[in-house]
């Protein structure tokens, strides 16, 4: 198989779909590797650890998305990459479609095959590809939040480790998943105070059991979150449902409940946002203001620390990037069902349920496309 890893265009983005050790990998198993020139320097990758690797360096994007059958990257297509996509090509990658319907027009007229890690899952059910990626934005949701809320840069001056003397800021996460768990430990680790809103009452179990009761687990209803907001220096946002648009569990008339220039962290972002005032954000212009609450919405967090984040999301794609290349990509997604639930788009329809409901589109099994 010809393999294709572009250089990512979204702003701030300097992560990389795959590392050297990926590439040596692929190529050792007789794939064919190709590299847009510069497309690693952003995680500190030089060009000429591709060409040890086995890879071939090409000048320009256009040439790695025209030659390629498979597209390995990071982040969804924007912009110019729409129109390089090419008919029937295979695209491993962050897709987010729910809240994206002109990126699902894009790969449905090319019928690409939209393989988005976020909905690949293993046997228990968990969201491997999605996990590594959750960990890091889950810790920098505090850090990014504890930075906007000092005076200057428009949040209350509140320091989250509190002085002697003083108390600590409060931290309000809601959700306990991946996303919020890394949160916690941040916050914690930090000396803030720290609750977590959860629905599932086990895994608000598991959380007291880990933290050993050192943050405290509220159920989440409308009347826990509203109480919560009102304490809350740092609100952050950490709930998923995966493949669907993120709900909208805070309204705006609920920002009056909120102190002046307190902070809220909407990690879920790039499912459409779980607050009703969430709009994207970029690493280059990250924060707006809301009634006296700055938001930071920034919707590729990970990619401002690109070393740690494309290693860690390399650990976990590359065995199925082997089984695509190795296999080809009806074989393997029919060897592994966790496989087959990361297929978006095929052929001209949507694959996926939370998908189609999300932009209220027509569902196709995939396995009823393969057999025809």
């Amino acid at each position: 198989m010809k393999i294709g890893l572009p250089a990512e265009v979204k702003d701030s983005e300097f992560r990389v779909g795959m590392i050297p050790a990926s590439v040596h990998a692929l190529t050792a198993a007789d794939h064919e590797v190709m590299v847009e020139a510069g497309a690693g320097l952003g995680s500190g990758i030089e060009d000429d650890e591709y060409s040890a690797a086995g890879a071939e360096i090409v000048a320009s994007a256009d040439e790695v998305w025209e030659r390629a059958d498979m597209i390995v990257k990071v982040k969804e297509p924007v912009g110019a990459e729409f129109g390089r996509m090419q008919r029937r090509q295979t695209l491993f990658t962050y897709l987010h479609l729910a809240p994206l319907p002109e990126l699902t027009d894009a790969l449905l007229e090319k019928e690409v095959t939209g393989i988005a890690y976020e909905t690949v899952t293993d046997p228990q059910g968990r969201l491997p590809l999605l996990t590594p990626m959750s960990e890091v934005a889950g810790r920098m949701s505090v850090l990014a939040g504890a930075s906007y809320l000092q005076k200057f840069r428009g949040g209350r001056g509140t320091l989250l480790t509190g002085v002697p003397g003083v108390p600590p800021g409060d931290v309000v996460i809601i959700g306990g998943g991946i996303v919020g768990i890394n949160a916690a430990k941040v916050a914690l680790g930090l000396g803030a105070r720290v609750t977590v809103l959860e629905a599932n009452l086990d895994r608000m179990r598991y959380l007291d059991d880990v933290f050993r009761g050192e943050l405290t687990t509220l159920a989440s209803n409308h009347h826990n979150l509203c109480t919560a907001m009102a304490r809350a220096d740092l609100l952050i946002g950490a709930v998923l449902i995966p493949g669907r648009s993120a709900p909208t569990l805070v309204t705006r008339d609920m920002l009056s409940q909120m102190k002046k220039g307190s902070v809220i962290v909407d990690v879920a972002v790039d499912q459409g946002g779980c607050f009703e005032t969430t709009r994207p954000t970029t690493h280059s212009d990250p924060v707006y203001t809301v009634d006296d609450v700055v938001h930071y919405c920034v919707a590729n967090m990970p990619g401002a620390v690109p070393r740690t984040s494309t290693f860690a999301l390399n650990n976990a794609t590359l065995p199925y990037a082997l089984a695509l290349a190795n296999k080809g990509v009806e074989q393997a997604v029919l060897d592994d069902p966790g496989l087959l639930a990361g297929v978006n788009t095929y052929r001209g329809a949507i694959t996926c349920p939370p998908v189609a409901e999300s932009q209220t589109r027509p569902y196709r099994a995939l396995v009823e496309l393969l057999d025809d």
